[in-house]
C-alpha cells in the first residue's frame, strides 16, 4: 500500500477535495469521531476554531493510502493500517475522519 502523509491548514479546501464526488465515482465518509459536528465541512471548521487556540497553523495530519491497482482492501485492512498509523505517530484516540473514494473500480481511503 502506498502511503502519503502531510501536516497541513487549509481544513475547507481539504474537506471539498475529500467530499469531490466529481473526479470520483463514489464517496463514503466512513468514520467520524471525536468531533462534535457530524459532517466534514463542520469537522474542519471545528478542528480550525481549536487551531486558533493555540496559534498552530499545519492543525491537521492527512494520510491517504492507496493500494495497488490490482489489490482489493477490505475495510476492516484499510482501518487496521490507519490505527497503526495513529499508534506510531503519537495520534491513537485522537479526533479522526475517514474517507473512501473510489474512482474507475479503484478504492483508496485518506484518514484526517
Amino acid at each position: 500500500m502506498i502511503l502519503k502523509a502531510s501536516e497541513r491548514g487549509g481544513g475547507k479546501q481539504l474537506a471539498l477535495h475529500l467530499l469531490n464526488d466529481r473526479d470520483n465515482d463514489h464517496v463514503e465518509v466512513h468514520d467520524i469521531r471525536g468531533f462534535i459536528a457530524g459532517d466534514l465541512v463542520g469537522v474542519m471548521k471545528e478542528a480550525h476554531a481549536v487551531s486558533k487556540g493555540t496559534r498552530c497553523q499545519n492543525f491537521l495530519f492527512s494520510v491517504s493510502l492507496n493500494p495497488p491497482d490490482t489489490e482489493t482492501v477490505s475495510t476492516d485492512v484499510f482501518e487496521t493500517t490507519i490505527e497503526r498509523i495513529e499508534s506510531t505517530n503519537g495520534l491513537a484516540g485522537h479526533p479522526r475522519v475517514i474517507v473512501f473514494h473510489e474512482k474507475e473500480g479503484r478504492r483508496h481511503a485518506h484518514a484526517v
